[in-house]
């Protein structure tokens, strides 16, 4: 028997697997007592035993730098973080409700707008969003839903509660690394899958197939579906070949695919055209359409909003789908949820304060060392201030930043994010910090991930827990314990 756990100190955290008095929760204990009950050098072996199926498996991401684009091997702890299936199926339950409300907001946006005209989120908010597109005023995609496969990002703060960081809308990754985790999780702990306490994560793909299919312009037993990926070099590239090849669907580049004189778009084939009726884009809105966008762009099809606005083709997610990715939209989605579902928001958001708004930018502009600034519309971590770890000098160069552009920034309280264990060293776990992003998908139907992606902050006392500023991630059971359905 080892003592992983004897030394472990949750400190002043929410720890997901172990409670403020040392004891395992009820969604971990078994996982716990597994560990515990392995030699002390076995654990470490295990750990080897991961690393070396992420290289076997290619398992990677891209990370930008002023140097160069480096390819880096997926970071990944070997401790799964365990959820209770009761706590889950009140987020699920949540994370339904926001896409539907969200989805409903977007379609009106691009329609009546409605939600402006009666006072719920101020007209230039949206006219100065950069993702808002006139291009797409009018058009109505199947369903009315434009956010199709949305990835919400969800942390646990002191009280053990889950809340909405933000939503990501354009085009959302990480999923694969998630299924991911799991298969590699199922190869050094295999003895954990033994019963069916572990909920499984392994139909997102098929799920992904149905919501994309019902997407289909043409009334066909098996539409052509299709995966456009800027290329090789793109971050997220292993995610795109990935999902293409678990769906049976062609992974794309822009070159692959025209737009004929019918309006249709098709791929170039060995055996000639054929035509594609939905596409699966992992690229952004401006690099689409060169007709349309970013004339200089060689990723998109010239044309393809003209196929797209005459039925002929679905894109997912729809184009102008970014406009409630903007982090200021956020702080408006719980009246946006009461606006037009007429419910209460299940999961709240963090409090957030709007710099636009005089009053509260005086407030975040004397508080920058303990608030989290971050910018409406960027991703992976990039360009925020968090606070408590900043120098004065980002801080002044934050305050400039914000007076010169509020509308483009918000503040957050730095939330005491929740913990987990970890193993930073042989035999030694540690807490370190993690978020959970769940993927939803949404068109005919709505579904939810078992759970999602966890990302875990490397670094001792680190919030920040991106891959691409250094993050790991781990496998997310939701377990059934007693009286979980």
């Amino acid at each position: 028997m080892s003592d992983l756990m004897d030394n472990y100190d949750t400190g002043e955290f929410f720890d997901e697997l172990v409670d403020a008095e040392g004891q395992c929760r009820v969604s971990s204990g078994r996982l716990i007592r597994y560990l515990e009950s392995l030699p002390s050098d076995e654990l470490e072996k295990r750990r080897q035993a991961a690393e070396a199926t992420i290289q076997d498996m290619g398992i990677s991401f891209t990370v930008y730098t002023d140097d160069g684009n480096i390819d880096r091997a997926w970071p990944f702890d070997i401790v799964p973080r365990t959820i209770d299936a009761k706590d889950w199926s009140v987020a699920e339950k949540g994370l339904k409700q926001r896409l539907t409300a969200l989805n409903r907001f977007i379609d009106d946006l691009y329609h009546d707008q409605n939600c402006i005209k009666d006072g719920i989120i101020p007209a230039h908010i949206i006219k100065d969003s950069k993702n808002f597109r006139p291009e797409c005023v009018g058009v109505s995609p199947p369903f009315g839903v434009w956010a199709h496969i949305c990835g919400t990002d969800l942390v646990r703060a002191g009280d053990g509660e889950f809340y909405v960081l933000e939503d990501n809308l354009r085009v959302p990754s990480g999923v694969s690394y998630m299924l991911e985790n799991r298969a590699i999780t199922k190869r050094v702990l295999p003895e954990l899958f033994e019963n069916d306490d572990i909920l499984p994560v392994d139909s997102y793909t098929s799920e992904l197939f149905n919501t994309l299919k019902a997407l289909s312009p043409r009334a066909v037993r098996r539409p052509e579906i299709v995966v456009l990926t800027p290329g090789i070099y793109n971050s997220a590239y292993f995610e795109h070949a990935y999902l293409a090849q678990q769906m049976g669907a062609e992974l794309v580049e822009g070159n692959d695919l025209y737009v004929g004189d019918d309006e249709c778009v098709y791929m170039k084939t060995i055996f000639g055209p054929e035509r594609v009726d939905v596409i699966y884009r992992r690229i952004d809105d401006s690099f689409l359409d060169p007709e349309v966008f970013d004339k200089d762009s060689m990723l998109g099809v010239p044309g393809l909003m003209r196929a797209w606005k005459a039925g002929n083709v679905a894109l997912a997610n729809a184009p102008g789908a970014g406009v409630a990715d903007d982090k200021v939209v956020y702080a408006y989605v719980p009246a946006l949820i009461r606006y037009y579902l007429d419910e209460e928001p299940i999961i709240p958001n963090v409090e957030t304060f709007l710099c636009e708004d005089e009053e509260q930018r005086e407030y975040v502009l004397a508080n920058l060392d303990k608030l989290v600034v971050k910018p409406a519309n960027e991703s992976g971590g990039y360009g925020m201030l968090v606070g408590p770890h900043s120098t004065k000098e980002e801080q002044d160069q934050f305050a400039t930043l914000i007076s010169e552009n509020p509308r483009n920034y918000i503040a957050q309280p730095t939330l005491k994010l929740s913990t987990a264990p970890t193993l930073v060293a042989p035999g030694t776990l540690e807490p370190r910090h993690l978020d959970l992003r769940p993927f939803i998908l949404q068109s005919k139907k709505t579904y939810v991930t078992t759970g999602g992606l966890t990302r875990v902050a490397m670094k001792k006392g680190s919030l920040v827990v991106n891959s691409s500023q250094g993050g790991g991630s781990k496998d997310t059971w939701i377990v059934k314990t007693k009286g979980a359905k």
